[in-house]
Formats: C-alpha cells, structure tokens, sequence
C-alpha cells in the first residue's frame, strides 16, 4: 500500500519526503548516483546482483509476487523490482546559485506533462545544464512518469521545486543571470542569440505557453522558426531544441 500511494499521490511523496523508482535499469541508475534508497520489492525474475547491491547500499528488501508488485506499480508494462528513495529537496536559493555559475538553467513554467517534464530534464543533463527549476505549479518532478522519462537525470541533476515563477525570476535577476523565454512568434530566432551562459531559459505551459506579465520580465525571447504550417512544438521538443544549441554554441566557441 506504501508503494502504490507514493505512485499515485503528490501529496504523499511530499510529506514521506520519498518517491517511487520503478524498474530495474531505473534503480541502477539511482544507486550509481548515491540516490539513498531505503526499501526495495523485488518479484522473482528480479536481478539478484541488483538487489545485492541494493541491500549493500542500505535498502530493506522485501520479497513479494509479480502480482502484489504490478498492483502497486504506475507502470504500464510492470517490471520486476521497484524501490523507494529519499526525496532530495534543493532550496531556490541554492538552485539559483547553481544557475549563477552557469552555463545554462532551466525554468519550467506551469509544465504540467510528467512525459514532457521528464524528458525536459534528460535533454538539460545531457546539454550540461546547471539546474533545472520546475515552479508555477509544474508538475512534480518525481512523479514516477517524470521519474522514468527523465532516464536517470533526476538522480543526477540538481532540481528545485516550488515557488511562483515571478519569485524565481526575481531572484534570477538578482544574481545577475540573464532569462530568455521560449514564445511561439515574436522573439529573436532562437540560434541568434548567445546562449553560451549563465542564462536561465523560461518554458511555459503546454496549453497556453507563458503568461504575457512572465513575457514582460523576461530579458529576451526566443522563437523557433518553422518552415512548415505546424502552429508550435510541444514544450519538450522546444527546450531540448533550445538546451543543444545553448550546448552546440558552447562547443562552437561561439
């Protein structure tokens, strides 16, 4: 029941101060990165050198059927061992401190897609991101949807969670960090701008984009041009375009 609450409810990883690691590569993954796992259910085709290695690290292991497994687990297809892991909680203050060193910090803004959040995450890590900042009521980052799309990033990038988006806007400004929001027309073509950092890059909700007054606070924005009529990208798609040429600028020296 532990299990399948924290699957399916914010409210309860929020207050365990735990999440919900599903699968076997996943689990690898957070182990590697000295994610403090503390409980693991294993069904009887799991890994048995993963699960020694999980019980090396400290985590409880308990034995349970394909069946108990698969009730408790959001996955579609269910594996055979999922884990429980301490949250790790970065404070806005700490997260802008990494942004301020740079290169390259993402904002999300009211995403509320796990799928698009999660892969927001993988294509910041593999961009070299700094930190990503999920605020505005995006989702949680450790729902187990985000959790899988992110593909190990979660366990490895630092990520800060809460707060109104004016808030962490403000404080990026203080610190002297340059915004720049991703919008559908408007703004300057997206590889025309020097990304190289520290800059923070602000992506909006799936179904409105950002609100005009976050617009408004922005340094500069950014447009994908698009030759074909195709109205926009999905958000995902637009901040991994935006975070490899961030890197790909970097690379270039330019």
């Amino acid at each position: 029941p532990h299990l399948r609450r924290l699957s399916g409810r914010r409210a309860a990883r929020s207050e365990a101060g735990a999440f919900v690691i599903d699968g076997p590569t996943l689990l690898a993954e957070a182990l590697a990165a000295g994610v403090a796992v503390t409980e693991v259910f294993a069904a009887p085709a799991a890994d048995p050198d993963l699960l020694t290695a999980a019980e090396a690290a400290g985590a409880t292991l308990h034995l349970v059927t394909d069946e108990v497994l698969a009730r408790a687990s959001s996955a579609v297809t269910p594996n055979a061992v999922a884990a429980i892991a301490e949250r790790v909680e970065r404070s806005l203050a700490e997260a802008v401190e990494l942004a301020a060193s740079g290169p390259l910090t993402l904002v999300l803004a009211g995403v509320g897609d796990p799928g698009n959040a999660g892969t927001l995450l993988r294509a910041a890590e593999a961009a070299g991101a700094a930190a990503v900042l999920f605020a505005g009521g995006s989702v949680d980052p450790t729902n187990p949807k985000c959790v899988r799309a992110a593909a190990g990033a979660l366990f490895r990038l630092p990520v800060a969670m809460g707060g109104e988006t004016t808030e962490v806007l403000d404080q990026l400004r203080a610190s002297g960090i340059r915004t720049a929001a991703t919008v559908v027309r408007g703004g300057e073509p997206y590889d025309q701008v020097d990304l190289r950092g520290p800059v923070a890059v602000v992506l909006g909700g799936e179904a409105h984009g950002l609100p005009a007054e976050l617009e408004a606070m922005v340094d500069e924005r950014l447009t994908i041009p698009m030759a074909g009529p195709t109205e926009s990208l999905n958000v995902a798609m637009a901040g991994t375009v935006v975070c490899f040429e961030s890197l790909r600028q970097r690379r270039a020296g330019r």
